[in-house]
């Protein structure tokens, strides 16, 4: 088998994505391995700095609240792709398009008949006393059916190979530009190897999306709109970049106006109708008359206007229920429930600190777990046991204590490694994967993903908003 000469490259330990214990490489690598080997780290160095300079010329940067160094930065696209077999992704895709399903009838059942919680599958307390529980979303029925339109579910694969659901991201889940942009510079970056391997396109995912938002509207053509918070949102990126992409208006919050309850763009000749609107911007802050009464970023009568079926919002507000971590431990009595299937993608296993014997188990063991707030993303709220202080982790053990339904555990797991081009050349980084998900009138699986890696060596936290970085992700057949 090809092999590449990495001495010091490690795979004890870890589940390496490209080679086996012995360091041979994996079958769907072999080719893009070949060309690493006729290549060196030289030229490999030029073709990273090269890429990093083509992200800054496209303006692919994001913002990080917390950092005082500066407002943007790049989301380093390490030039190394991750490459998942043709085999693997359709068992990947059968199992999201189930789980999408039973959360989307979950959404819907919790909103208006909650059999589920009659039934006692899940307790009713866990539900309504989530914070992103709305009860302004009482009986709502949004076009179809479907609340959860776009999705980006976050799957990790473990040290024993298997493949596992680590997130559901059903309000506003970011990163599919980077994903769309990743393969333009990967495509440029190594033509032959790319063509010869067949990868399976991505490049439709903006066309889909168009389509999907289109089927949703109560009229034909739909003028479509992308609502974002505005310039300084960590994502604004993304939201130019898809609005442009559409042939979608780029609106924010001001530049709407509700007159009897339909939704208009103002413009310099006049009032615009909007009739489908791609929110980038929280529940709570879409309707100052409704949710938040400070916000400034949505539109006075916005979800009036959508209760009387004026305009559609995507997705649907309310969603982020199913996003909580402590309903992500019950999704495979959801899936069985709704479905009456077993679960094809496993859970991460988990427990939820409002029982009393397994929060007694994770403040005993909280040293070699993940503790996750249940309402948190990005990276935040959460500790990671092995890496964590003494001090930490007492912090972690009263924060607990005082609101236990806040918090979830897990256990730690090693995620899987993909070769990345670092300072001291090549090195195994911990990766997860993001895949896409559109569900209009059918569910559709985009065949590739957001890898993102976590970049600092050891590290297990691949956030962007933390200092990871990402990897375009090629899907191959020909094996």
């Amino acid at each position: 088998m090809a092999k590449i000469n990495i001495q010091s490259y490690e795979t004890e330990g870890f589940f390496d994505e490209t080679f086996n214990a012995d360091k041979t490489v994996k079958p769907h690598y072999h080719m893009f391995a070949d060309r690493l080997q006729k290549m060196g780290i030289k030229k490999l160095n030029l073709l990273q700095h090269s890429t990093d300079r083509v992200q800054l010329s496209l303006g692919m940067t994001f913002n990080v609240y917390s950092d005082n160094q500066g407002i943007e930065r790049i989301l380093h696209l390490d030039i190394i792709p991750r490459i998942v077999s043709g085999t693997e992704w359709d068992y990947l895709e059968k199992g999201l398009k189930q789980r999408i399903y039973a959360l989307n009838l979950f959404v819907d059942d919790i909103y208006n008949d909650q059999k589920i919680l009659k039934d006692g599958i899940i307790p009713k307390e866990l539900i309504l006393s989530s914070s992103t529980y709305l009860k302004q979303c009482i009986g709502l029925k949004p076009p179809k059916g479907v609340w959860v339109h776009i999705t980006g579910t976050d799957i990790i694969r473990g040290g024993d190979g298997n493949y596992y659901v680590l997130e559901d991201n059903l309000r506003c889940p970011s990163g599919v530009s980077y994903m769309l942009e990743n393969r333009e510079i990967l495509k440029r970056t190594f033509p032959e190897v790319f063509e010869k391997l067949n990868v399976r396109p991505v490049a439709n995912y903006t066309h889909s999306l168009r389509d999907m938002l289109e089927s949703l509207s109560p009229v034909s053509p739909a003028s479509i709109a992308v609502l974002t918070p505005g310039i300084y949102n960590s994502a604004y990126f993304e939201h130019a970049y898809l609005a442009q992409q559409m042939g979608a208006e780029l609106v924010e919050g001001r530049d709407l106006v509700v007159q009897d309850d339909f939704v208009y763009k103002i413009t310099t000749k006049g009032l615009k109708r909007v009739d489908v609107i791609y929110r980038r911007v929280d529940d709570d802050f879409i309707d100052p008359e409704v949710f938040r009464p400070d916000s400034m970023l949505g539109t006075p009568g916005l979800f009036r206007a959508y209760l009387k079926g004026n305009v559609v919002l995507v997705n649907a507000p309310g969603t982020g229920v199913a996003d909580d971590k402590a309903v992500y431990a019950y999704v495979p009595d959801i899936i069985k429930y709704y479905m009456g299937e077993e679960m094809i993608l496993p859970n991460v296993k988990t427990y939820i600190c409002d029982r009393p014997d397994e929060q007694k188990y994770v403040i005993e063991n909280i040293a070699d777990l993940v503790v996750k707030q249940t309402d948190a993303s990005g990276g935040y709220g959460m500790l990671i046991g092995p890496k964590s202080t003494k001090e930490e982790q007492e912090e972690f053990v009263k924060k607990i204590k005082k609101n236990p339904r806040n918090y979830i555990a897990q256990p730690t797991i090693n995620l899987s490694r993909v070769p990345t081009l670092t300072d001291e050349g090549i090195e195994g980084r911990h990766v997860d994967l993001r895949p896409y998900i559109l569900y209009g009138n059918e569910i559709k699986v985009t065949p590739g993903a957001l890898t993102r890696v976590a970049l600092k060596k050891g590290s297990l936290v691949v956030n962007s908003s933390q200092g990871g970085g990402s990897k375009d992700t090629w899907v191959v057949d020909n094996i």
